[in-house]
């Protein structure tokens, strides 16, 4: 009896649709906040409260399968990464993430409406771990976990200072967790969004969450960008919510590419990273990161800039949803990327770390 194909095999099978051959400086990080010294602990555990869990970790020592001597790709410079697997059923989907200011204590989204913290561990400069993991629901205005409303897709997470904002993509809403009030036990607000949010395409919606801190351009600004909800022109629609100049802007799509999320470097770059992905049967899997200037976007505007990363199957990745910045104390930026495995057997959850070269 033949062995089972791979994972990757089985991905380049129905990346190339089924044929015979497969398709061979300073960063802002939106920081995200500890949790309060009265932590909650497994023996508090309820519906609402974080449990405790565990991570395994593997390493992934290089991310070009066909050179693994190769270390940069585009502006980028490859660090280290990990496969995430737990045996906690609730653990995948990682659809967002934010890292604190020095890389190390994060906060993660899941799709199916769950909050992930803890800490990378570190030897050197390489991720080997994660530790301090604890899961939680996350809740709704009525203080019950959000898919108690069968609100699902939460795919974006931006930080404010102790606010955080959660985008659920299905329902095109938002949400707002004031952190000082019981961090993720805390309950969501609605925020007001334009009108146009709801009419986003279901499954297409709400994918990336930005806030804009003081000191930059639209400083007090959420930015949310849709996943592939298209303006007239064809382009991927963006908001402005608060701020002095709210408004409707798109961003230019090119090569069938798709958002998944984004981060800001800080001034006086000013500018804003997309993480893109695509897929079809012919062309493969792919996954880009664009750099585009935040002083070009206003209401109304078009906006767009150069790729300064691309991977495709060739490279280790899978469904690149989330993405950070950070600095270490060398004074490196280092971009942070985690996958969701859609909980599937034949995905993975993937954390890599790049270093964004000057």
């Amino acid at each position: 009896m033949r062995p089972p194909p791979s994972r990757r095999r089985f991905l380049q099978n129905v990346a190339a649709g089924l044929s015979a051959a497969a398709l061979p400086r300073f960063a802002h990080s939106q920081t995200a906040p500890r949790p309060p010294k009265q932590a909650f602990g497994p023996s508090e555990y309820s519906a609402t409260a974080p449990v405790a869990i565990e991570v395994n970790a593997r390493p992934l020592p290089s991310f070009d399968i066909r050179d693994r001597a190769r270390t940069k790709f585009g502006s980028l410079e490859y660090r280290s990464g990990l496969i995430l697997t737990s045996s906690f059923s609730g653990f995948g989907g990682l659809s967002g993430l934010r890292l604190d200011p020095k890389g190390g204590r994060f906060i993660a989204i899941s799709d199916k409406g769950s909050w992930f913290t803890g800490r990378i561990i570190y030897r050197g400069r390489d991720m080997v771990g994660l530790d301090d993991v604890e899961a939680s629901p996350l809740l709704g205005p009525d203080a019950k976990p959000i898919t108690s409303r069968n609100w699902y897709d939460s795919e974006s997470l931006a930080i404010d200072g102790t606010f955080a904002y959660v985008g659920l993509e299905r329902a095109n809403v938002v949400l707002r967790y004031d952190f000082s009030k019981g961090f993720t036990r805390a309950p969501g607000e609605l925020v007001t969004l334009p009108p146009a949010a709801r009419t986003l395409p279901r499954n297409k919606g709400l994918e990336a969450l930005v806030f804009v801190p003081k000191g930059m351009p639209l400083a007090g600004t959420l930015i949310a960008l849709s996943e592939r909800g298209l303006d007239a022109n064809g382009n991927i629609i963006g908001f402005l919510v608060g701020g002095k100049t709210p408004g409707q802007f798109s961003v230019r799509r090119t090569e069938n590419f798709d958002i998944s999320d984004a981060v800001l470097l800080p001034s006086p770059s000013s500018d804003l990273l997309i993480l893109e992905r695509k897929f079809s049967w012919f062309g493969g899997i792919g996954v880009r990161i664009r750099q585009i200037a935040l002083t070009q976007i206003a209401p109304g505007a078009i906006v767009d800039g150069p790729a300064i990363f691309n991977a495709d199957l060739g490279n280790e990745i899978d469904n690149m949803e989330g993405i950070d910045a950070h600095v270490t104390a060398e004074g490196e930026t280092v971009l942070t990327m985690v996958s969701d495995d859609n909980f599937s057997l034949i995905q993975r959850n993937l954390l890599l770390q790049f270093t964004l070269m000057e």
